[in-house]
This record gives structure tokens, C-alpha cells and sequence, in this order.
């Protein structure tokens, strides 16, 4: 009696539900992979391929840093997202979610298991961080890696998580952003360049719609919660407005390079992808309709990084065949 009472007091929602005799089936591997939210990693994708392609631009590049920068910057996402739902779901925040389901939230798996693999990725990112400081050189980059981890754990882990004060969206374009692109630069060739730190603000502004996005969704439920977040403290109005806004800036950087980019113009045809993520959340009514827009938000950052990188590296005249 004493053993199930406290499992009636636990913070983990899947041993309460196991008490009441209500526990959903365990998660299955779909479960898992989907509690990744590959929906989000083309913002660990984008930025390392952009800032690879400002490093060949300026003055070259390294095929094993890029690739390391690449783990760490999955894993990274990976690691977070995971942490996302184990905070979450212990606090008691995803208990009456609209959008996907969480394994901890819903009960499907347990909040020691999801913080494990959280650890686990966020561990795979330090030796992949490692293994770009062992092969640039660049010793300083381990204090970066380090307030990385910091900032992917406190996001909505720790005694006051980020995310529960309206800063998501901030550091999210922070970290997805600037630090991601230019990162990868330095740890390439040892220099930021101006282009690095503009395609920076270009993909942290994806980054920031990406999660205003994943926050908009959630506002009725955020504020049931107690959680601020930009759209529980500005509204849905002000929100969508925002969001439209970070979805163009990018695009405002792009026609800039287009004209002096072989292909830059031809990156323009990303508008295809974004314009209906704009009206989507503009004239959004429910959930659904955001978790549309959520994924081609994440579509229109991993076209315009992939695509504008491609640009990069075909530089002014293409790929133009040697004589």
C-alpha cells in the first residue's frame, strides 16, 4: 500500500496511469522515432550545410569537421526534443495536448527511459563536439558545446526552464541560427565571415517560426498549464504576424544573393513551399491546421539551406565544366 501510494504522488504520468490501471501500451519504435520530431531536424541539417558552404565560399572546407558538425548538430536536436518530453511530461504540462502525443505525457514510456536517451543523444553530441575540436584545433569551441548542452537541457528542464518564460523562440534563433552557421564556419576555417553571420539570422528566423509555430499550437493548453510563451503573452493575432514575418526575412536575405549567385534566384522557388505555411497559420483555427504549417515550416528551412548551400558552392558562374 505504501509502494502504490506513492506511485499515486509520482510526477511520472505513465506510473500513475499504471496505478489507476488505465497505462496505455507501451511505446514502439514508431513511437520513439516520432517522439524525435524529425519534423525539426532540418534545423540541425540547414545550418551546418550553409555554413560549410560560407567556409568554401571564403576559403575552403574540411569533409570531417562539416560531417562532425553534422552529428552534433543532429544529435543535439535529437537530445533536446527528447529532454522536451521528458520535462514536460513529469511536469504535467503535456497532460492535455492537442498536438502529437508524448511518450512521457501520454504514459507510453517511461520519464527514466525518455531522460536517458535525452542524456544519451546530448552525451553522442559532446563526442561528436569533441571530435570537431580535435580535428580544427579550435579549443574554445568546447565552452560552446558546453552552454549548447546547458541550453538544450534547461530549455524546459531545471528549476526555471527557458521555455516556461517566453524565451524559446530567443535562443532557439540563437542557437539554430547564428551559432549553428557561424560555428560551423570558425570550426572550418578558423573565421566568421559576413556571410556566415547573415544566413545565420536567416536560419534562426526559420528556427523562431518554427517554434512559434510548435507554440501557438500549444497556447490554450500552455496557459492551462502556467507555461508563458511568446503566443500566450502577445496572443494569436500578434503571433501569426510574427510568424509571417520570420518566414520572409530569409527570403529578403535570398534576393540579395540571388544577384550575385548563379543559382541564388533559382532558390526563390522555396516561396512555393513557405507561402502556404504563412496562410495556413494566418487563417489557422485548430490544431491540426498548425501541425500542417509545422511541418512545411520545417520543409521550407531544410529547401532554402540545402538549396541556397548549393548556390554557395556553384559561386557566380555555376558549375560551369573547365575547358
Amino acid at each position: 500500500m505504501a509502494a502504490q501510494r506513492t506511485n499515486q504522488r509520482s510526477g511520472n504520468p505513465a506510473r500513475r496511469a499504471q496505478v489507476a490501471g488505465t497505462a496505455p501500451a507501451p511505446a514502439t519504435w514508431r513511437d520513439w522515432i516520432a517522439a524525435s520530431r524529425p519534423r525539426t531536424l532540418s534545423m540541425a541539417i540547414a545550418p551546418v550545410a550553409l555554413g560549410t558552404a560560407a567556409a568554401f565560399n571564403a576559403e575552403g572546407y574540411h569533409l570531417g569537421i562539416a560531417l562532425a558538425c553534422l552529428a552534433l548538430a543532429l544529435c543535439m536536436q535529437i537530445g533536446v526534443n527528447y529532454a522536451n518530453d521528458y520535462a514536460d511530461g513529469v511536469r504535467g504540462t503535456d497532460a492535455l495536448r492537442v498536438g502529437p502525443g508524448r511518450l512521457v505525457g501520454a504514459g507510453r514510456a517511461s520519464a527514466r527511459a525518455v531522460r536517458n536517451v535525452a542524456i544519451g543523444f546530448l552525451a553522442a553530441g559532446a563526442v561528436a563536439g569533441v571530435v570537431v575540436v580535435l580535428l580544427s584545433q579550435r579549443w574554445w569551441l568546447l565552452l560552446v558545446g558546453a552552454v549548447c548542452i546547458v541550453a538544450a537541457w534547461t530549455y524546459t528542464g531545471g528549476k526555471r526552464p527557458y521555455g516556461y518564460l517566453a524565451l524559446g523562440e530567443l535562443v532557439s534563433f540563437l542557437f539554430f541560427g547564428p551559432v549553428a552557421v557561424v560555428g560551423t564556419t570558425y570550426a572550418l576555417i578558423g573565421r566568421a565571415t559576413d556571410d556566415a553571420i547573415t544566413l545565420g539570422i536567416a536560419m534562426g528566423c526559420f528556427s523562431a517560426a518554427l517554434m512559434l509555430t510548435n507554440n501557438l499550437r500549444d497556447i490554450d493548453t500552455d496557459r492551462a498549464a502556467g507555461k508563458r510563451t511568446v503566443p500566450t503573452l502577445i496572443g494569436r493575432r500578434a503571433s501569426k504576424a510574427l510568424y509571417a514575418v520570420l518566414m520572409l526575412v530569409p527570403f529578403g536575405i535570398l534576393w540579395v544573393y540571388s544577384y550575385a549567385l548563379a543559382y541564388g534566384a533559382v532558390v526563390l522557388i522555396v516561396l512555393l513551399v513557405a507561402a502556404p505555411a504563412i496562410v495556413i497559420v494566418a487563417l489557422s483555427r485548430s490544431a491540426r491546421d498548425l501541425i500542417i504549417a509545422l511541418g512545411l515550416t520545417g520543409l521550407t528551412a531544410l529547401l532554402y539551406g540545402l538549396g541556397l548551400a548549393v548556390a554557395i558552392w556553384g559561386g557566380p558562374a555555376g558549375f560551369v565544366p573547365a575547358p
